[in-house]
């Protein structure tokens, strides 16, 4: 998204990173973004040096010329910090770069610290140092990694925009009328045949706590009739997942990666967030959007997403908790219908694809500007 909006805005643009990312996100193929391969995993390696080597070539005056980036945005702790120490070996000859100054660094940190071991916590913090001093302007996706940043010593914080990409509105497929939040109540999912669907989508990982989310599914199997727990995505749980619900005698339905994700919001009787910790997640927003029932977990910038009404919130891994709420909401059609306007009035209000490129081109001003 930033690089083809940048790209439209007249704006020179190259995108740095694993070979990977050229095929998945399409780079090769967007007009004016020229795509190099810099390769980097996750963690720590020791091909990082040769990441850097290269970084610092890239970075540089080409041979013969003055040309170099005004500005490098890194995603992530990782391309953050070997960004900043590629950087440090960088001088500049540009007009930015009057004084042997290298270009400013623009860092966003998209992800909160990792679940494991005393030693990923320690990589991770050493990674935060290496961002707060080498970068010129952190941006982070939520209010509790800004506190992190600025506690690293970070010299600038702010908020990064990461909003949905705009989709057309789902459509009832028997009659072609859009579903819009006053509609959407009596539209009804092929899939739970006249039962309650609770809904959640995401990646079938240890940071979504889908495990907690069966484990609550488990209470509320005395209703009539009894939802049905539809859950969306793939990842490596997949398998431990659909034993977990087999053993706790969950009926749910596993459906893989889907690209209908709208008609599947616009079917939910509850849209569950069960998260252990999320930034500003793209299926919140959407699900606002399309203005459903949510319920959710109390993380990150989930709070601020949905604001003081437009969700009820619990507290993450609390199984009995978000049983409780998802229960409130599927006995109480005035509840949720007072959910469904709220997160369609939250939804209006997020920032667009545009909002986010104007917000980017402001960070970059800011990082160009003095200390």
């Amino acid at each position: 998204m930033l690089a083809a909006g940048l790209a439209e805005r007249g704006i020179d643009v190259s995108v740095l990173g694993p070979s990977s990312a050229a095929a998945t996100f399409g780079f090769r193929a967007l007009a004016g973004v020229v795509f190099s391969p810099i390769e980097f995993g996750d963690r720590p390696r020791l091909g990082d040096v040769g990441a850097v080597l290269r970084l610092r070539r890239l970075f540089g005056p080409s041979v013969g010329s003055t040309a170099q980036p005004d500005v490098v945005h890194a995603h992530g702790l990782r391309a953050g910090a070997l960004t900043a120490v590629s950087l440090a070996g960088v001088r500049g000859r540009g007009r930015r770069t009057v004084g042997g100054r290298r270009p400013a660094l623009v860092v966003t940190v998209h992800n909160a610290p990792p679940v494991g071991g005393k030693p990923r916590i320690l990589v991770y913090r050493l990674l935060e140092r290496v961002v707060a001093r080498g970068a010129d302007l952190v941006l982070c996706v939520s209010p509790d990694l800004e506190a992190r940043m600025r506690a690293a010593d970070a010299h600038r914080v702010g908020r990064a925009i990461v909003p949905p990409a705009e989709i057309a509105p789902p459509t009832d497929t028997h009659s072609s009328t859009e579903i819009t939040p006053a509609t959407r109540a009596t539209s009804t999912s092929e899939t739970t045949a006249g039962r309650p669907m609770v809904l959640a989508v995401g990646r079938l990982a240890p940071q979504k706590e889908f495990g907690t989310l069966l484990a609550a599914a488990a209470r509320w199997r005395d209703l009539d009739p009894p939802p049905l727990l539809v859950i969306a995505g793939d990842g490596p749980l997949a398998g431990e997942l659909r034993a977990q619900a087999a053993s706790l005698g969950v009926d749910a339905e596993f459906l893989g990666r889907r690209d209908d994700v709208p008609d599947l919001l616009a079917g939910a009787t509850v849209f569950a967030l069960p998260s252990r910790w999320e930034g500003q997640p793209l299926i919140l927003q959407e699900a606002l959007r399309a203005g459903a029932a949510i319920v959710a977990t109390r993380v990150g910038g989930i709070p601020d997403l949905v604001g003081d009404d437009a969700a009820v919130l619990v507290q993450p891994g609390d199984a009995a908790a978000l049983a409780d709420a998802v229960r409130a909401v599927l006995a109480d059609p005035s509840l949720a219908a007072r959910l469904r306007t709220a997160a369609a009035a939250r939804g209006a209000a997020l920032p667009t694809p545009a909002d986010a490129i104007v917000a980017a081109l402001a960070a970059y001003a800011r990082a160009l500007g003095p200390n």
